[in-house]
This record gives structure tokens, C-alpha cells and sequence, in this order.
């Protein structure tokens, strides 16, 4: 799967999130957007990094930038996330992986020897006109939304 890469535009997409709405991203144009790939709701490195985009938000709000976090989980799970963690921006279910792999973020993992495939934590910021101003693949999870949030500021 071709990485994605600066200046390319963000492949478009509508997926549904935990509030039980779609979010399409066209529709978010005029202002930047953070999109957070991650590969599991309530696991702990995703906890982490949810909840750092959690405390940051603020900060992205005063830079007019609306955070997204997409994930293959189902939307049940995603809702009970938000809920336990008090999460306040929305999170997308892409159970078809069609967002994931237009991303370049559905990739072959392996752990203990066993191959699967799975998400790279990835973040990407999408300018207001729909092309990236920023791709990072295998960030992590710790820091990444005040990395983000200075990369715009």
C-alpha cells in the first residue's frame, strides 16, 4: 500500500461515528483537520492518545481544527469509549477498512510470530482546501496530540 504524502489531497470519506451521525470529511473544509487513525478503542496506548487529544482540544479549537479519530472498531464500542473516557470529539468506525487502506494505515503487523493485519497509528492534517499538510505514519501514542497541536500552532 503507497503511503500518502504531503500536498497529495485527502482521500474523501463518509463513515459513521459514536454519536450516531455521518461525518464526511468534504464537508469539514475552510479549516484544518486532524485525523487519528488508531487501532483499538479502550486499549492502553490508545487510551492514552485519545485522552491527550481529550486535554488538547481546546488548543485545536482556538486554531478553528476539528480532531477525528478513526479506528476499526464498531460504533457500540467506539460509544462506550467516548463514554468511559470522557472523550469529547468524534470517533469513526471504518469496519470495512476501505478508509484505513485508502489511508495507507491497514498494513501487515506481526506480534509473538503471528502475522495479521492491523492499523499503524497514524496521523495526518488535512488543509482546509482537502490537501495534507502533514502524514505521519508510526507515531506514538504519547505526545502525539501536543506534537500536532504545535506542527499547527
Amino acid at each position: 500500500m503507497a503511503r500518502l504524502e504531503v500536498g497529495q489531497p485527502a482521500p474523501d470519506f463518509t463513515l459513521p461515528s459514536d454519536g450516531g451521525d455521518d461525518v464526511t470529511l468534504s464537508s469539514l473544509r475552510g479549516g484544518p483537520v486532524v485525523l487519528v487513525f488508531y487501532p483499538k478503542a479502550m486499549t492502553s496506548g490508545c487510551t492514552q492518545q485519545a485522552c491527550g487529544y481529550r486535554d488538547a482540544l481546546a488548543g485545536f479549537g482556538d486554531l478553528g481544527a476539528t480532531v477525528l479519530a478513526i479506528s476499526p472498531d464498531p460504533v457500540a464500542r467506539l460509544a462506550k469509549f467516548r463514554d468511559k473516557e470522557g472523550l469529547t470529539f468524534p470517533l469513526l468506525s471504518d469496519e470495512s477498512h476501505d478508509v484505513l487502506e485508502a489511508y495507507g494505515v491497514w498494513v501487515e503487523k506481526s506480534m509473538y510470530g503471528r502475522t495479521y493485519m492491523g492499523v499503524e497509528r497514524s496521523t495526518f492534517v488535512v488543509g482546509p482546501d482537502g490537501a495534507l499538510l502533514h502524514a505521519d505514519y508510526k507515531v506514538k501514542a504519547v505526545g502525539d496530540a501536543a506534537r500536532v497541536l504545535a506542527l499547527l500552532g
